[in-house]
């Protein structure tokens, strides 16, 4: 026993052979590792490319942890700095006011001449010639002149607006175009009612040159023509012809009545005379209005007074046609809301007076009534009333209803019509 506790106990020898695999093992776990790490980063790295559009990556240290941002996203970063740190923008200067010369106003003039020289083309003179006897019974011509403005053609002829004043009871009526050709024209249809007029001119008798030359002229919507706005006249507004006049409106809120229909009056800053005639045209160059000084007010007789052309283009465009303008011969207006309200009335349009002998009267028409419908057409306005007027026949009798008061109240009251002419 004590031998046994005495023994010495050795140590167990080293297998180099185990040692060595297991070296050999654990380095090409290693290597395997690096491999697998390389082909991992590549591929990161390929990804990131293709999501930033091949922007390099850059390392951007933001609050101790770095962070990998692209190359274009720290130039966008860089550029947000650095306006941040510019200063404002400058505001601009308010620009300069240019003083207005004589030489800015010539310009505009020059523009407004060359407006009304091109329009000019749709121009033409009139002169008539009538007949008259003296004190002592001899016979002598009066010559007259005014302007026209060319608004139609056909294959046989030209077609001119004018005023009837200016050819009434003229033994002949000579026009002359803008290149001074001339040629007979002929009365073809007027209307009694607003005094305006259609003369005929024959293609055959005028000049190729002329024809090639003519204009029609063109209509604007006079409705829309404000006061302020500027204008030119054209025509003989001072007994000159081939005038070119510019202005300004001063006022469109006027009106003239006449049977059946009320107009709006354009007045203007332009000189004229009483027998002024032409037209007004915009900076277009379009027709605003025709010259028609009869219907000037007392402080206006002095400058040139039109009306609208819009208004008066249905009729234009019957006396086109060779038709006669039928009539009533009622003065007439609206009757609106406001005064339906306060005067108690029915809405329609209210006869202020009905003409002595004419249609109307004739058929029983009154003055006080409210006409409500035309030939079984309802209407509330003047235009309305005024545009069913132009559609009847002559040779028709229609039914034109009416409110009329009586002892209760307003009644219906129908009234046979047939239409007339007025000469």
């Amino acid at each position: 026993m004590e031998d046994f506790i005495r023994e010495k106990i050795k140590e167990k020898p080293l297998n180099k052979k185990k040692i060595m695999v297991r070296l050999g093992v654990s380095a090409l776990c290693g290597l395997v590792f690096a491999i697998v790490a390389c082909i991992v980063f590549v591929i990161f790295f390929s990804v990131m490319y293709k999501q930033n559009q091949g922007g390099k990556i850059v390392l951007v240290d933001n609050d101790s942890e770095t962070e990998m941002v692209t190359e274009t996203q720290t130039e966008a970063i860089t550029e947000t700095q650095t306006q941040d740190t510019q200063e404002p923008e400058a505001q601009p200067q308010p620009t300069e006011i240019k003083e207005f010369t004589l030489e800015d106003y010539q310009k505009i003039q020059s523009q407004l001449y060359s407006i009304g020289s091109e329009a000019n083309k749709s121009i033409v003179s009139i002169t008539s010639v009538k007949s008259d006897t003296d004190w002592f019974n001899n016979t002598y011509d009066s010559v007259g002149t005014s302007a026209g403005v060319i608004v139609s053609e056909s294959d046989k002829a030209v077609y001119i607006l004018t005023e009837k004043k200016a050819i009434s009871d003229a033994s002949k009526i000579r026009v002359t175009f803008i290149n001074e050709d001339g040629a007979d024209a002929k009365m073809y249809q007027y209307d009694g009612n607003t005094g305006i007029a259609i003369l005929s001119v024959e293609k055959k008798s005028l000049e190729d040159v002329t024809l090639r030359m003519i204009h029609m002229a063109q209509f604007a919507n006079s409705n829309l023509v404000s006061k302020g706005a500027i204008t030119i006249a054209l025509g003989s507004p001072l007994g000159t012809n081939y005038s070119i006049l510019a202005g300004t409106i001063t006022s469109t809120d006027n009106e003239i009545t006449t049977l059946d229909r009320n107009y709006r009056v354009f007045t203007t800053d332009i000189v004229s005379t009483a027998n002024g005639s032409g037209i007004l045209i915009n900076t277009e160059g379009e027709v605003i209005g025709l010259v028609m000084q009869d219907y000037s007010a007392r402080d206006n007789e002095n400058t040139l007074t039109a009306i609208g052309i819009r208004e008066l283009e249905p009729i234009i465009n019957l006396l086109l046609q060779g038709k006669q303008i039928p009539y009533i011969g009622m003065n007439v207006t609206t009757v609106s809301d406001k005064i339906s309200r306060e005067y108690d009335l029915p809405k329609g349009v209210y006869i202020r007076e009905a003409t002595v002998d004419s249609p109307g009267m004739l058929a029983g028409l009154q003055s006080g009534d409210v006409i409500t419908k035309v030939d079984g057409e309802e209407v509330q306005t003047v235009s309305e009333y005024y545009d069913e007027v132009l559609k009847l026949d002559l040779e028709e009798e229609y039914i034109i209803a009416v409110m009329r008061e009586g002892n209760s109240g307003y009644s219906e009251v129908k009234c046979k019509v047939k239409p007339g002419v007025l000469k």
